[in-house]
């Protein structure tokens, strides 16, 4: 069996003060609270929800 490729994503930065839609992409990716850290499987629409939030977040693997 081939394992699948993760990402882990933290999210480094408040919410306060984002845009909506923002805010609802990085509940999206499950994160829930500053420097809360998530594994997810690396497709193009995680890919797409990290790009629109990147200055929120802290990217590894």
């Amino acid at each position: 069996m081939v394992a699948k490729k993760t990402v882990k994503i933290t999210l480094a930065k408040g919410l306060a003060r984002t845009r909506k839609d923002h805010r609802e992409t990085v509940r999206g990716l499950g994160l829930k609270w500053t420097n809360h850290t998530v594994e997810l499987e690396d497709t193009p629409s995680v890919r797409g929800m990290i790009n629109k939030v990147n200055y929120l977040l802290k990217v590894a693997g």
